[in-house]
């Protein structure tokens, strides 16, 4: 079974790096508050790990 998560923005990307900043747009991301459903997997969550300072992660039940 896939594990989805739920991931949301909570902080600006604004004056991040232009890495952290396509990381965000990779992952559907962009503006604080917006958030998505996806399937996680390695690289997803190599992603996520490199912006874990601007967004919330919460699994799906």
């Amino acid at each position: 079974m896939s594990k989805k998560v739920v991931i949301k923005q909570v902080r600006s990307d604004i004056g991040r790096q232009p890495s952290v900043r396509r990381t965000i747009k990779a992952i559907g991301l962009g503006a604080i508050g917006k958030s998505r459903v996806i399937v996680s997997n390695d690289a997803v969550d190599g992603m996520l790990r490199k912006v874990s300072h601007l967004i919330e992660v919460t699994p799906v039940k």
